[in-house]
């Protein structure tokens, strides 16, 4: 037997520190290679790690809940004498839709980055299963045309037996898939099954998850069923005597996504100085376009929305008015020439802007698909770090939430970002008469440093003439 201790390893995009959200092993668990071990969070994403040795888990060093920072050990393996991996030049894959994460290193070693590749199942916020996965990913060559890789631990003469891995309560091979803590059942006895970010879901809005009657494919409890209990929970609250909290005030830690968030809104607002144009608009014609759409056979299974509408006409408005799809540096302007489509999502881990990247070149069906698995993902706290990287401009639709018009502040690194408000039938003057009419209103914010008023304005009526006759797209 060796000992193996694992360091919190860099998951990429610079990020210097992570928290252990969920444990997936206790201390006498056996551990096979790429196992998913444990999940933590990102300043940008739940990220799931797996295991780089088979053997027993001995010790975990950091509790749930805590933040430390990458190279932190955080676990302790007892590995079997010919455990690690098959070859020098082989490292672990993740499990099939999770993201990429880092291998560990033993006995302290800094962490070697996670090797880069096609990350498959992606759904805006993956996490995949967490058994082993016989796939194995080669490294990129170190310089020199060495190859880094993690060396398994010499064996001992005489190799001791492993200690027997203790009793797990049985689970079918589906349940597997989306584990549950086996502590954890139903008033009728049966597991509970919940995916992390249901269980994230759960955990935000007060649910207790033993108390949820699942509707999954497998028994599992699924997004609807917790949204549905806190639902029902509320409305409970509501017809009872209210009660006052204990404390007179609730601390809630800046940390994780609600401090990206900080720091990105105070870097924009105080660095770029923001000017803002607000435009009403005859949404009408979108309205019965976007109703055409949802019937045809080419968007069959597609969603499809204003927001639809409203990422294309940004698109052909920037190729008007090139200079809003660009970035200030200090010593020039860089203007894009192709569209990364940020949309802001609200998510229940906080505010996050993924990007359709070269959203110019898609049609209006990948586009749509493009934005639909994006807003999924970000739900499910499954969007990637590198999914929020690169964007050139940025949409945000407030109109969900009942709101007309804003004053949105800029995506860090962007000269420009448009709010699409609600659309809701109101009187409107049409060739001299007064009609109802769906009608909305669009804001957007500039960097004044790069975008004049006129460029600002232009734009934002580029935009408007599309949401207010889409057919100009097909010119």
């Amino acid at each position: 037997m060796s000992e193996i201790r694992f360091p919190l390893p860099d998951v990429g995009e610079g990020l210097t520190e992570a928290e252990i959200v969920q444990w997936r092993v206790a201390p006498g668990d056996r551990i096979s290679l790429d196992q998913v071990f444990v999940e933590i969070e990102t300043a940008k994403s739940l990220v799931e790690l797996p295991s780089a040795f088979e053997g027993t888990v001995s010790e975990l060093l950091v509790e749930e809940g805590r933040t430390v920072d990458v190279g932190t050990p955080i676990l302790v393996i007892q590995t079997d004498a010919a455990s690690g991996m098959s070859s020098p030049d082989a490292a672990p894959a993740p499990a099939a839709d999770a993201p990429v994460a880092a291998p560990a290193a033993p006995a302290e070693a800094t962490p070697v980055p996670a090797p880069t590749g096609d990350e498959g199942g992606a759904v805006l916020v993956g996490h995949g299963s967490s058994g082993p996965t016989q796939s194995r990913r080669r490294r990129h060559p170190a310089p020199g045309g060495a190859h880094e890789h993690l060396a398994p631990p010499p064996a001992p003469p005489t190799p001791a037996p492993a200690a027997p891995a203790p009793a797990r309560p049985a689970a079918s091979a589906a349940a597997t898939e989306t584990p549950a803590r086996p502590a954890e059942r139903h008033d009728d006895g049966v597991p509970v099954i919940a995916k992390p970010p249901i269980r994230k879901l759960a955990k935000d809005l007060g649910v207790d998850l033993s108390r949820v009657a699942p509707t999954g494919p497998i028994g599992d409890i699924t997004r609807d069923d917790v949204i549905r209990e806190a639902s029902q929970a509320s409305v409970f609250r509501n017809i009872q005597t209210p009660e006052l909290p204990a404390d007179r005030e609730t601390r809630i830690p800046v940390k994780g996504v609600r401090k990206a968030i900080a720091q990105t809104m105070v870097q924009s607002a105080y660095s770029a100085p923001h000017v803002s144009v607000f435009v009403d608009v005859d949404a009408t014609r979108t309205m019965e376009y976007v109703k055409r759409l949802k019937a045809s056979p080419d968007f069959a299974g597609v969603r499809v929305s204003p927001l639809l509408i409203m990422a294309k006409a940004m698109i052909w408005a920037a190729r008007r008015n090139p200079t809003v799809n660009a970035q200030w540096t200090d010593e020039e302007i860089i203007v894009k020439h192709y569209v990364n489509l940020g949309v802001a999502a609200a998510t229940p881990r906080g505010l996050i802007v993924p990007n359709v990247k070269e959203a110019q070149a898609m049609t209006m069906v990948e586009l749509a698909t493009a934005l639909e698995q994006l807003t999924l993902t970000a739900r499910e706290g499954k969007t990637q770090p590198a999914e929020m990287q690169g964007g050139t401009i940025t949409i945000t639709n407030i109109g969900v939430f009942g709101m007309d018009t804003g004053t949105p502040i800029l995506n860090t690194g962007e000269v420009a970002i448009v709010a699409l408000g609600t659309i809701r039938q109101k009187p409107w003057v049409v060739d001299g008469e007064v009609r109802p009419r769906y009608v909305t209103t669009i804001g957007g914010s500039f960097d004044h440093r790069v975008v004049d008023g006129d460029v600002a304005s232009r734009f934002l009526a580029d935009v408007a003439s599309i949401i207010e006759e889409p057919a100009l797209l097909l010119e």
